[in-house]
């Protein structure tokens, strides 16, 4: 069967540690697995009160303020992880062409296609293009992105949200490692703005938290939207033991700012592991992107040495697409990579990933 435009990648994620025990015959416990951009050393979670567990998650409970009021946002809507909105939001926009980092979160592209939309692959030289927006209906910007790294200015993004709005268009802003970032810290987040038309914005707990599996996100939207989404999705969307533990995190402001350095520190360490290994990373402070000519070759030796990373091996130009003029959108300007996220506090893990680095690229 022929289509008429390209079908996106399989959807493909860190965190499959299962599999890589499966592949490589070693015990799960036998891995450090770097494969994820979560923070190994999250949010200390605390005993929870027993109603939490037993009653009906509160929809009134105050989480979506706190959620407003640690993100600067007018205002916000839990949901169960950013997943929950990726996968419905798209139906609540009108169909149209929807630009989408060719290299970046894999569940966007299949989503927006799923809801009628047309894909439009975007290269990462595309987004440092000021007319990026023109000729297209909806643009999705993951920044800082994962995993290139790449941070699009305030300035920049808020252009684009107005050549979209002016024409009934939606900029999609997801903000997931923004709380780690230096995004918060010099302005980039479109949080406080986020009560304009045509502008959604999405955070989450699972990274600088570390709380991926409480499954718990924000949107951050017009009241409008956020009722709709919230039709949408229906009741109980997130359990009473993650709003418990969002509360507390969101609250919770000296461990962030304890947290924020330590991941400065650790962030420096990696990076300075790295290039003394000939390799050259982009660093984040909760991970690394490595691109390099044998991305799949690194992945191998450092799996088969117990470290598991994440392997990014499809070339950018496989997803390229031509916009209205005929012009190619996508030229393959991404190579092959690996992302390594960062070991968890203890010498212990930093000395396997030494070990390992040193037995695949000896010094």
């Amino acid at each position: 069967m022929n289509h008429p435009h390209p079908l996106p990648p399989p959807i493909r994620h860190g965190g499959n540690l299962l599999a890589a025990a499966r592949r490589y015959g070693r015990d799960p416990a036998d891995w450090l697995d770097l494969s994820t951009g979560i923070n190994p050393d999250g949010y200390p979670v605390p005993p929870l009160p027993a109603d939490c567990w037993q009653r009906l998650p509160q929809d009134d409970d105050g989480l979506a303020q706190v959620a407003a009021r640690a993100y600067g946002a007018p205002q916000a809507l839990p949901v169960a992880g950013s997943q929950a909105a990726i996968r419905t939001l798209p139906a609540l926009l009108p169909p149209g062409r929807v630009g989408i980092a060719a290299l970046g979160y894999s569940e966007y592209a299949p989503a927006f296609a799923a809801a009628g939309h047309r894909v439009v692959p975007l290269d990462e030289a595309a987004f440092s293009r000021a007319t990026l927006a023109d000729g297209l209906d909806h643009l999705v910007v993951v920044n800082p992105n994962n995993p290139t790294g790449r941070l699009v200015p305030r300035e920049r993004l808020l252009r684009w949200h107005a050549a979209l709005a002016a024409r009934g268009g939606t900029l999609l802003v997801d903000e997931a490692f923004a709380d780690a970032s230096a995004a918060d810290d010099d302005g980039v987040s479109l949080a406080a703005d986020s009560d304009r038309a045509g502008l959604i914005v999405l955070r989450s707990l699972g990274k600088f938290y570390g709380l991926a599996g409480v499954r718990c996100g924000f949107v951050l939207a017009r009241p409008d939207l956020l009722q709709t989404l919230a039709e949408r999705l229906g009741h109980w969307t997130v359990s009473g033991p993650a709003r418990a533990v969002a509360r507390l995190a969101l609250c919770d402001t000296d461990w962030q700012a304890a947290t924020r350095a330590r991941l400065r520190l650790a962030s420096a360490r990696l990076d300075a592991l790295l290039r003394a290994h000939g390799l050259a990373p982009v660093s984040l402070p909760l991970f690394a992107w490595v691109p390099h000519a044998d991305a799949a070759g690194l992945h191998q030796a450092l799996a088969h040495a117990g470290v598991w990373t994440r392997l990014f091996d499809a070339p950018a130009s496989s997803m390229a697409s031509q916009d209205a003029t005929g012009d190619f959108i996508g030229d393959s300007t991404c190579p092959p990579s690996l992302r390594l996220g960062l070991p968890p506090d203890r010498e212990t893990c930093w000395q396997r990933l030494a070990d390992a680095l040193a037995t695949t690229l000896p010094l």
